[in-house]
């Protein structure tokens, strides 16, 4: 809880992967891959409930065993490869208030495919956000990507035309105005603004820059390859 608003993390990970299959609990450094999300989100000081939404037993036996709630198994609909987070967020809502009788006032999406998140992150955001409610209903984690727009191509036959044709590329990246992406470190939001806008980023939204290292997802096994080493760079001598 902060500032007596109640607070749920919720962690999707679906049974089926293409790009990885089993990634969620496949081991990383010594862990499953979802227990690195699961252990952030249990050491913040200010959320109340974490849950772990799922449609694979096998994941929900790992989460339980991390500490993690799983009251239900995610319905078929909302585990397919169309089914938008959102849904499935507002899903696990649905079934605290309406099952288990609890409301929450601020949701946390952690999403377990990035699990570089530093010790403070998840709280450093909640107290952006809610020092700041009155202009914003969300913060977003962000890293600055380095494979900027501007130099972007698109392929028409056997030529490349530029991505982006009103971003003038320059001969330096320096030169460029920095662009950031969205990396899945946590998204936050009122319960309210979710429900009535149906999105992680509404109009009154803000951010929360993350560090290079951070800058990572896992989606194929080069991706997992990659964290596992900037896990045991960054992380192996603390």
């Amino acid at each position: 809880m902060i500032s007596n608003k109640r607070v749920i993390a919720i962690i999707p990970a679906r049974g089926g992967s293409k790009g990885l299959p089993g990634k969620n609990i496949r081991p990383l450094c010594g862990k499953p891959l979802i227990a690195w999300s699961i252990e952030r989100a249990r050491q913040s000081r200010h959320i109340d409930t974490v849950v772990v939404t799922t449609d694979s037993q096998n994941i929900a036996d790992v989460a339980l065993g991390c500490g993690a709630e799983v009251p239900f198994l995610r319905p078929a609909h909302l585990a397919s490869d169309t089914a938008s987070s959102v849904d499935t967020v507002l899903h696990t809502l649905d079934y605290y208030r309406d099952t288990l009788g609890k409301t929450f006032d601020y949701v946390v999406l952690l999403e377990p495919t990035s699990p570089l998140r530093e010790a403070g992150d998840i709280d450093g955001m909640l107290n952006k956000l809610l020092a700041n409610a009155d202009d914003f209903d969300a913060i977003v984690s962000v890293g600055e990507v380095h494979e900027h727009p501007s130099i972007m191509k698109r392929l028409e036959g056997n030529t490349m035309q530029p991505f982006y044709t009103d971003l003038a590329m320059t001969g330096r990246r320096q030169d460029n105005v920095p662009a950031y992406f969205p990396y899945g470190v946590a998204y936050i939001v009122t319960a309210n603004t979710l429900y009535s806008l149906r999105t992680f980023y509404p109009p009154r939204a803000t951010f929360f820059e993350i560090k290079r290292h951070q800058c990572f997802e896992i989606d194929d096994l080069c991706d997992f390859l990659v964290v596992e080493t900037m896990m045991k760079q960054e992380w192996s001598a603390r």
